[in-house]
């Protein structure tokens, strides 16, 4: 685990101040990374080592807070965190900064926000990565209300849902504003159309941990894209996938590819 925090700064988009950091070596290919509900930029990728890995392979690391996360503005509207906003505040980065084109690199939330920014800006998006969701992309990863309401509920005591209190528990831990991400998690479920994953023809890998019980079968959604591979990450569940030494293994290999063409 590398726990040094790199410099952020921040942008403004949608009327919002959003932070960021840009790292890694600034004439490399970029990679946008793009974090998981109730997460941030910090404990999605530079903690789990993301930042050192595609940093010391040669790549232009840059990591958004996404709205409601991190040290990005958090409003309570639920229509705020539809996932084509905050895909257009990820494009909006890439614009900030000067880039035409980036690999894009989501977990969970982030895949899903990822994709709908492939959708609108096939252009802007050299390859995708997708971890942390497979075929719940497009038909669902079950019933998240009982998480909105744990985040909302008095005290973590009094949360009995096995889920919402995973969450909730997370929330506290990194100090997130619990309404923020209530607001997010009942406004950022919308499910991609199988008929647009199969859109996506950018080169794509799509990683699940083996005992992930939310993400779905990477497999299944591999099949609906032309230029997708699955990869099934041993042992790992939904919370400890994202940093697990296989999936970057593939990942800098999966982007090799992508450089050869």
């Amino acid at each position: 685990m590398n726990l040094n925090t790199p410099v952020f700064s921040s942008f403004t988009h949608d009327g919002l101040r959003f932070a960021f950091f840009d790292e890694g070596d600034p004439s490399g290919v970029p990679v946008l990374l793009i974090h998981g509900f109730a997460s941030t930029a910090n404990v999605n990728w530079v903690h789990p080592g993301w930042l050192k890995t595609l940093g010391d392979a040669g790549y232009r690391v840059i990591a958004i807070d996404n709205r409601g996360h991190g040290a990005s503005d958090k409003p309570h509207d639920s229509e705020a965190y539809r996932p084509w906003v905050m895909a257009a505040d990820a494009i909006a980065l890439l614009d900030h900064l000067g880039i035409a084109e980036a690999n894009l690199m989501g977990y969970s939330m982030g895949a899903r926000i990822s994709v709908f920014a492939a959708l609108a800006n096939p252009h802007r998006v050299r390859s995708l990565v997708l971890g942390g969701l497979g075929i719940g992309m497009t038909d669902g990863v079950g019933d998240w209300d009982p998480i909105a309401d744990a985040l909302l509920a008095p005290s973590l005591d009094v949360v009995t849902h096995e889920r919402g209190r995973m969450f909730r528990a997370f929330a506290e831990q990194t100090k997130s504003d619990r309404t923020a991400l209530a607001a997010c998690i009942r406004g950022s479920r919308d499910l991609v159309a199988r008929s647009d994953m199969a859109r996506l023809d950018m080169p794509a890998l799509i990683g699940v941990g083996t005992k992930d019980d939310i993400a779905g079968s990477p497999q299944q959604l591999a099949a609906l894209m032309p230029e997708a591979e699955a990869l099934d990450i041993p042992g790992r569940d939904h919370m400890l996938a994202v940093g697990d030494k296989v999936f970057k293994q593939a990942v800098l290999a999966f982007y090799a590819r992508v450089a050869e063409g």
